[in-house]
């Protein structure tokens, strides 16, 4: 391996991914994703679709996840800076409702592996931040769920800087709570 570190987390399945950089005085050269090392590392998902978003300072979008195709995640900052969280909604999982958050920027390289059942956000701290993501399954219309990014049962703290005004579809601002998702799913739980 070598070419990858890989940081495992807290919430099992998820892990922070950093590239080895080869740089000289005329830039830098990395590989951003090899099947085998990922592999290695015990990321074998086969990446079927590569999405990029632009976004400016304050753009907060999520938290997001896909109802009947689910997808794995794997997500970087090709440009800027962004906070971005992933919260636990495996049913069954110990860890359900729990989330993780990471500083995925142009500077620190680092990926954030976000397996299947987990609802996804980020929040857009430079003035301008182009997002990538590699998904397991193919975007399908109609199969997007999501919750309230402000959800007190969840606590996800957000790193807003004073003065900071949050962007957001209006869809976003109107996700239901993480106790509705565990009652429209039938999970039981100490946050239900």
């Amino acid at each position: 391996m070598g070419k990858i570190t890989v940081e495992t987390c807290a919430i099992e399945g998820l892990k922070i991914i950093t590239p080895a950089v080869f740089g000289d005085d005329r830039g830098y050269f990395m590989e951003t994703y090899n099947y085998n090392d990922f592999k290695e590392a015990g990321i074998d998902q086969v990446f079927v679709q590569d999405n990029q978003s632009a976004s400016r300072k304050g753009v907060l979008r999520g938290l997001h996840f896909q109802i009947n195709y689910p997808q794995d995640k794997l997500v970087r900052v090709v440009s800027g800076e962004v906070f971005d969280v992933a919260v636990d909604l495996r049913k069954g999982s110990k860890t359900y409702g729990q989330w993780h958050g990471v500083l995925l920027s142009a500077e620190n390289k680092k990926q954030f592996f976000i397996p299947k059942n987990f609802a996804h956000g980020f929040l857009v701290l430079s003035d301008y931040a182009e997002f990538t993501y590699k998904c397991t399954d193919f975007y399908h219309p109609n199969d997007e769920g999501g919750i309230r990014y402000d959800d007190p049962d969840i606590g996800v703290k957000w790193p807003i800087p004073d003065g900071m005004e949050l962007i957001m579809k209006e869809q976003d601002k109107n996700w239901g709570s993480l106790r509705a998702h565990m009652k429209e799913h039938g999970i039981q739980g100490e946050k239900s």
